[in-house]
């Protein structure tokens, strides 16, 4: 791990056990940091912490307080950060469930969302129940039991219309016609690659660890997944329409696993 993240996590454990005391289960790092995928400069840090007992709205605002970067600097993009009850957690449910969720960096708009309620459906609301899958499978803990006993993953069926829910909301954003690269499409294209393994392999990998999968076994598009791949070290992204054409292949074929 990048020592200067590691650094950051030990403070955030410290800040969540000062405001949520006993009620704190846990904290673990999911997202790139749990797949042993960090990209300096690159990666978020994705944390999720597991309380005992709904929070009150005094611990949710203090978490926040504590947390946002101008009170503790991420030193990655940004932070992504969410809490969840622990029969919650365990539940494997699809919904999104939890207490409260808090963006900030300094390359991240900052968001803190106080209940699930209130997340806008543009925003997808599939996120939750996939990061705690991949906590489940991947999740490494900083403080408390390990993610595998305390995160339950969801269903087969309702892993399928999670992925196909979230390649739909890649495809509706909008991206620039034409044949220039388009920026973050690498992303698009690895993030679609990271389902379609999980689908055939049952397991979650990081995205150029997927994508790298996928080119092995022959997939398709493999030259714009190979693009893809050489655009996180510094290459040339896809365009849009190239991303999209890989995206549409793979939201086929989970559909139809379905």
């Amino acid at each position: 791990m990048d020592t200067d993240v590691r650094r950051y996590l030990g403070d955030l454990v410290a800040v969540a056990r000062a405001v949520l005391g006993d009620n704190l289960v846990g904290t673990y790092a999911a997202g790139s940091v749990g797949l042993g995928a960090y990209q300096a400069g690159r990666s978020d840090v994705d944390v999720a912490l597991v309380c005992a007992q709904a929070l009150p709205e005094r611990a949710k605002r203090d978490l926040v307080a504590g947390l946002r970067h101008e009170a503790l600097p991420c030193p990655a993009r940004g932070l992504e950060l969410v809490a969840y009850r622990r029969s919650v957690a365990g539940a494997g449910i699809a919904e999104p469930g939890f207490e409260v969720e808090l963006n900030t960096g300094a390359r991240m708009p900052f968001r803190a969302t106080y209940d699930p309620g209130d997340r806008p459906a543009a925003d997808g609301h599939f996120w939750y129940a996939l990061d705690r899958s991949i906590l489940h499978q991947c999740g490494a803990a900083l403080l408390g039991p390990p993610a595998a006993e305390v995160f339950a993953d969801v269903t087969p069926a309702d892993l399928r219309r999670l992925l196909v829910d979230a390649l739909s909301w890649w495809l509706a954003l909008p991206t620039p016609p034409g044949d220039q690269p388009a920026a973050g499409a690498e992303d698009a294209v690895l993030g679609a690659c990271r389902s379609l393994v999980r689908v055939r392999h049952g397991r979650w990998l990081s995205k150029t660890a997927a994508g790298q999968l996928l080119l092995d076994e022959g997939h398709p598009g493999a030259p714009v997944i190979e693009r893809s791949i050489a655009a996180r070290t510094g290459g040339v992204p896809p365009s849009g329409p190239q991303a999209r054409a890989v995206q549409r292949q793979v939201l086929d074929e989970i559909s139809r696993a379905g």
